[in-house]
């Protein structure tokens, strides 16, 4: 059973294991390759760098693949050159199509050159897609028959190698086009000189071309099936996506998702360099600085109010508050939404419609327990009023917001999980203040 993760990384940080090739060994002995990924990842870099050189050779390349980018070039840019021969010895295509951004050209051409001929055209296939289609990730370990094969080929078939999460003979015609698809189960209750295709399910492919989380989620986790075929164009079979690589593409996908809410990228490293960090960060947080000081402008405008009413500035964080996490609930429900392919034209205004009315609703409410908390507070009635109608229009306006700035950024190719929260943020923020001071304005002075 494998020791837990903190209980190791404390003692490879803080009590010196690790600090001779055999220690680390012991530790690592029967760690299967993405917990070791996950203990390298956990370490400060020169802890990091002790650990990777006592893992033995013929376990790095499967530990690399498993690790994300950051780490794992800091990883590559330690390794001595003359290492990676036999580190790449059993490398194939998925491999090397996992590593092939964070290799630096030489090892590229390296691990090229350890593929056999078949592994080199899998990747030269791979590599005619960009890595946010499903044609870049397809697996070639595949069961195929001729469209006119019988029950008894195919359970000669079976009795070689079945391919991990493979639930399905492809039958395909002379062309290589794909035909039909049968499960294998059935076979086992046929007749041997039945025809296979007698027994196909109705045909579900995707191309080559689909996008990797359009692919993983509607298709592959809903088809019922271990894996789907992939055609091209011409219906011409290149492989298949399976449920364990649906998985963790779209695993990748909502890692990208929450690690973009806030501007950063899913591949940083826990203990990049301060200087790398801190660059990374720096455009969110000027970005941030500009909005914040449009608001703060949109403050300015009132500045006689506030230096009249006290009160106003003391109750301004809580109206951009309510708005923010209103608008936000919103917003990511749209995200998510935009990323199943779940919101349309068709169905934006039912959409805004039901939002409004969870908007008006929840503003009511929280208008009138935040205005009667006001009242009291500074026993001021048309205190009260201001900000029970302040709470109750930017609510209403961040649910309003949470569905249209999404589905705009969408619609102009900008990943709205990255900057939607920016957007709306500033929406909220002007439009409360604006509501709040104006009304204070017009009643208190």
């Amino acid at each position: 059973m494998a020791e837990p993760l903190p209980d190791l990384i404390e003692e490879f940080v803080t009590d010196g294991m690790g600090d001779d090739p055999a220690s680390i060994l012991t530790a690592l002995s029967g760690q299967d390759t993405v917990y070791i990924a996950s203990l390298l990842e956990s370490l400060p870099l020169e802890r990091r760098l002790v650990v990777w050189e006592g893992i033995p050779r013929d376990r790095k390349l499967s530990v690399l693949v498993e690790m994300r980018s950051d780490p794992r070039e800091i990883l590559i840019d330690a390794t001595p050159h003359n290492e990676w021969a036999s580190i790449f010895a059993d490398i194939d295509a998925e491999d090397l199509l996992e590593l092939l951004d964070s290799l630096p050209t030489r090892l590229v051409d390296v691990a090229y050159e350890a593929l056999d001929s078949q592994e080199r055209k899998y990747f030269r296939e791979a590599t005619q897609f960009p890595d946010e289609q499903v044609g870049h990730w397809v697996s070639h370990e595949l069961l195929v028959l001729p469209a006119n094969a019988k029950v008894k080929e195919g359970l000669r078939l079976l009795r070689r190698d079945i391919p991990q999460h493979c639930d399905s003979i492809y039958l395909v015609n002379r062309s290589g086009q794909f035909t039909a698809l049968v499960k294998i189960h059935r076979l086992f209750a046929a007749q041997e000189h039945s025809s296979l295709i007698s027994m196909a399910e109705e045909n579900v492919t995707m191309l080559v071309g689909t996008d990797e989380s359009t692919a993983a989620s509607l298709q592959v986790q809903r088809s019922g099936l271990s894996s789907l075929p992939v055609v091209d164009e011409s219906n011409k079979l290149i492989g298949r996506l399976d449920i364990a690589s649906a998985s963790e593409l779209m695993n990748e996908f909502y890692e990208r998702q929450v690690m973009a809410s806030a501007g950063m990228d899913e591949d940083e490293d826990l203990f990049s360099p301060v200087a790398k960090s801190a660059r990374n960060r720096a455009l969110w947080l000027g970005i941030n600085l500009l909005t914040a000081f449009l608001a703060s402008w949109f403050i300015g405008l009132f500045e006689a109010t506030l230096q009249q009413v006290v009160a106003l500035a003391v109750l301004m964080p809580v109206v951009a508050s309510m708005g923010g996490i209103a608008g936000s609930q919103t917003l990511t429900l749209i995200v998510r939404g935009l990323a199943l392919g779940q919101v349309t034209p068709a169905n934006l205004r039912a959409l805004m419609m039901k939002e409004l009315k969870v908007g008006g609703l929840n503003g009511v409410i929280w208008a009138l327990v935040i205005g009667i908390v006001a009242y009291f507070w500074f026993a001021d009635a048309l205190l009260g009023m201001v900000i029970c109608l302040a709470i109750l229009f930017n609510i209403v306006a961040a649910a309003l917001a949470g569905v249209f700035v999404p589905f705009i950024l969408d619609r102009l190719k900008i990943d709205p999980a990255l900057s939607g929260s920016v957007i709306l943020t500033t929406v909220t923020d002007i439009v409360g203040f604006v509501a709040f001071l104006g009304l204070g304005t017009l009643f208190l002075l």
